[in-house]
């Protein structure tokens, strides 16, 4: 089979969000790269499917964040760079077994088209089942950086030659399977982009939420005071400030306790005291 000329160079790339707009007397290409924005938080996702971006991400506040160029995302279709007239991405399994593999040098020439626009200093991440666990802690790390570059796996998983290559690294959004990892990666970035500045419209609601302090969230009750016989309970209506905070960190304490037992291990043995 034959590969495609410069298989580093082929295959659309699709970018979302605002694009910057400067003055120049040179003619512009059309067809060329999508723009980068200065500033902006860059995501780049390898992905056989590249239409099911930018999907949720592209509503709400993140689509909004989108749109007002704070962040910018750009797919990469893993197809465009498959081997031969089919452009195959994946073969058998060395050594026999079911399914398929993606092949480690389909993943290597988008991975390299990838890391030619990704801003400086990403991480390249592997959406794998076998990963370390996605977690809060891990979201603000990435929210912190210049952006992020992931790849969704398919089929059986990535011919690990590829993920010691480039220095790739796995993390699963948890102790299950998946058939790709489209869904994981939009809520990795959903996770991580609603940390940056800008994004929320009240800064303080991610500084309060669960797992920010290592504790689930507090219940939370607004109007009617009364709804099928239950009421607001009565120090949230009190105006009393300093009991409303000592009454929300008891409440959140005590559901992680009972929901989340883990947590609370975790939270005794490092002796924390965040409020």
């Amino acid at each position: 089979m034959s590969s495609p000329s410069d298989p580093s160079e082929s295959g659309p790339k699709r970018s979302h969000g605002r694009k910057s707009v400067t003055l120049t007397a040179a003619p512009r290409d059309l067809m060329g790269e999508a723009e980068r924005l200065s500033r902006a938080w860059q995501v780049q996702v390898i992905t056989l499917l590249p239409q099911a971006f930018p999907g949720i991400l592209g509503e709400s506040l993140t689509g909004r964040a989108l749109k007002d160029g704070l962040w910018q995302l750009e797919t990469v279709d893993l197809r465009s760079h498959g081997i031969g007239k089919h452009r195959n991405v994946d073969d058998t399994p060395a050594g026999g077994g079911a399914g398929m593999v993606l092949r480690a040098d389909v993943m290597g020439t988008a991975i390299e088209a990838a890391q030619r626009h990704s801003a400086p200093g990403s991480p390249l991440i592997y959406l794998s089942p076998r990963g370390r666990r996605f977690d809060q802690a891990m979201a603000r790390d990435l929210a912190a950086g210049p952006g992020m570059t992931l790849i969704c796996g398919r089929f059986e998983g990535l011919d690990e030659r590829v993920i010691e290559h480039y220095g790739a690294i796995e993390v699963s959004l948890g102790d299950f399977v998946m058939t790709g990892g489209e869904i994981a990666a939009q809520a990795m970035i959903d996770a991580a982009l609603r940390l940056r500045p800008g994004i929320l419209g009240n800064e303080a609601s991610a500084v309060e939420e669960s797992h920010s302090s290592g504790l689930l969230e507090h219940p939370h009750y607004t109007r009617p005071a009364e709804w099928q016989g239950r009421t607001i309970p009565g120090v949230l209506m009190s105006g009393n400030h300093g009991e409303i905070a000592r009454w929300r960190q008891a409440e959140a304490e005590r559901l992680t306790r009972e929901r989340r037992p883990d947590m609370w291990a975790r939270r005794a043995a490092t002796g924390s005291s965040e409020d």
